[in-house]
């Protein structure tokens, strides 16, 4: 249960997950929070027959993943990436879209941030960015 989390965007909660090193969110409840519907599953069910008969490409890159479901009990629910996440964002007409763009680009840095964080404090040095790595090596090779 550690790589669940809750982040809230204007007083709604959204689910997610980390899912092969990366944060995936539930779609039902990026759904619910821009769209304030009363019933956030049969949006998304809705919206996704849309995208399939519309033949896009977002759909295949939502996974059931098992996620904590108001009753308690784990639930498969689907989930995107980030990167997904803002695609599916463009087929939701709503007013709520693009503060949640920024919200979501916000918490992704964040989530970075403390990923990097924690693999420093476990191996006790700065973790270097891919750019640093590639400079410090092509500096041993001018050497």
């Amino acid at each position: 249960m550690d790589n669940q989390k809750i982040a809230i965007f204007k007083h709604k909660s959204i689910r997610k997950v980390i899912y092969k090193k990366e944060w995936w969110f539930s779609v039902v409840d990026v759904c619910g929070a821009l769209t304030d519907s009363v019933d956030t599953g049969a949006y998304w069910r809705k919206l996704k027959q849309r995208l399939i008969e519309e033949e896009s490409e977002v759909v295949t890159f939502c996974h059931g993943l098992k996620l904590i479901a108001l009753d308690g009990k784990m639930r498969e629910t689907d989930c995107a990436n980030t990167e997904s996440i803002f695609r599916i964002i463009q087929s939701i007409p709503s007013p709520k879209a693009e503060p949640f763009k920024r919200w979501l680009a916000k918490v992704g840095n964040r989530i970075a941030g403390e990923a990097r964080e924690k693999l420093e404090n476990q191996t006790d040095r700065p973790i270097s960015t891919r750019t640093n790595y590639l400079l410090n090596n092509k500096k041993k090779e001018l050497k």
